[in-house]
């Protein structure tokens, strides 16, 4: 069976992320939904998104076909449900559709036409950005049980201060000494070729994706996934980053979300909590306009590309676009758009010439090509996203 994951309606609630990237390919838990469906399902997928990210996330249609709704999360049983899908029949929970059947020569979709099973189990759905780091708890440990089913862990160290050592997992090539693991919490993964320097202290849930660095005395708290070739240091509580980012000095990240090839300065913080303890509020870009999460703790949110200078300070609920470049003293405002140059002093627009020079100085360091598909996109997001900045 040919599968392809779609980004659904909650593609505009998950921006700033998905300006670069399908919603399949968000990072919650110790892998991408994509990763996750994949393992589940035993086969490749491949994706209907936005037009300008096709070309480096193509879908392959063939005679028949799985849609699959990429804002929910596989578990098994809903694997096996999608797996024996026949022709026409759809998976819904409640209002919401999580898979139908199509054939190449179907030319519309009529759900009146359908059988429609009602997925009744529970599972998890990313629909709003901060699902991301909120429902990390519940996606680590779902993906800690299938990755380590029926396999054995590679021994910890001696030096290794360990509480509930039987919920930790290490893959081989990683390096830990001297540093105190406490999954009674969670469970703690550590994957292939990641290394957590001394002194660090870890609760979990945790995981560290592939070549990803915990730099010396960091102290984290779960739920926090650090994506693969990613740097983390200082304190940092319930945060995604999605990979190739860093975070690698003191400094506080909280109930936060970074994508991909994201850098935070030296002493840089942000607050994940409002002095008045009341709910926060964060950007959103449907309605244009700052709108509740229902969360009372919530911190930031920033786009692939975007960095900040050293000493930078976020206030509780801060959105960031895509390639924003932040420095200066004070506060910046909750809402920094794409290609913003500055700080709390005003912004500038950074010009798509200097940021692609960066993007490729930034990933060639890790062996990556900023290729013209790179370019496109973020091309594509500037225009896109120049209605928010000042110009």
């Amino acid at each position: 069976m040919n599968y392809i994951l779609f980004d659904g309606p909650s593609r505009n609630a998950l921006l700033p992320f998905t300006f670069t990237r399908p919603v399949a390919d968000i990072l919650i838990g110790i892998m991408t939904i994509r990763q996750k469906w994949e393992m589940r399902l035993g086969s490749t997928t491949t994706t209907l998104t936005e037009e300008y990210l096709s070309e480096k996330f193509p879908m392959v249609e063939m005679e028949e076909n799985v849609m699959i709704n990429a804002s929910f999360l596989p578990n098994t049983v809903l694997a096996e449900m999608v797996s024996e899908l026949k022709p026409n029949q759809a998976i819904f929970k409640g209002e919401d559709v999580i898979a139908f059947y199509t054939e190449e020569n179907q030319q519309e979709v009529n759900f009146d036409t359908y059988e429609i099973i009602e997925f009744e189990e529970d599972c998890i759905k990313v629909q709003n950005t901060w699902d991301i780091f909120a429902k990390n708890n519940l996606a680590i440990r779902e993906d800690f049980e299938l990755l380590t089913q029926d396999r054995k862990s590679q021994p910890i160290p001696k030096s290794v201060n360990t509480i509930a050592p039987e919920n930790i997992f290490i893959e081989e090539g990683a390096k830990l000494e001297f540093v105190t693991l406490n999954a009674s919490t969670g469970p703690i993964y550590i994957a292939k070729n990641a290394e957590i320097m001394e002194g660090s202290v870890i609760r979990g849930p945790f995981a560290l994706c592939e070549g990803s660095v915990v730099k010396l005395s960091a102290k984290i708290y779960g739920a926090t996934t650090i994506g693969p070739y990613s740097k983390i240091g200082g304190e940092v509580n319930n945060s995604v980053l999605f990979g190739y980012s860093n975070k690698g000095h003191d400094g506080f990240l909280g109930n936060s979300v970074l994508g991909e090839w994201c850098n935070i300065g030296a002493d840089s913080n942000n607050s994940n909590l409002k002095n008045n303890y009341e709910e926060v509020k964060l950007w959103d870009y449907e309605t244009e306009s700052f709108e509740k999460t229902g969360l009372q703790f919530c911190g930031l949110m920033m786009g692939d590309h975007s960095k900040c200078g050293i000493n930078t300070m976020f206030n509780t609920g801060t959105v960031v676009g895509v390639s924003a470049n932040i420095f200066g003293s004070g506060f910046p405002r909750n809402f920094v758009p794409s290609f913003s140059w500055g700080g709390a002093a005003g912004f500038t627009v950074y010009m798509t010439r200097k940021a692609f020079e960066t993007a490729r100085l930034v990933m060639a360091r890790r062996g990556v090509e900023f290729d013209e598909k790179e370019k496109a996109i973020l091309q594509h997001v500037f225009d896109e996203t120049k209605i928010w900045r000042k110009e």
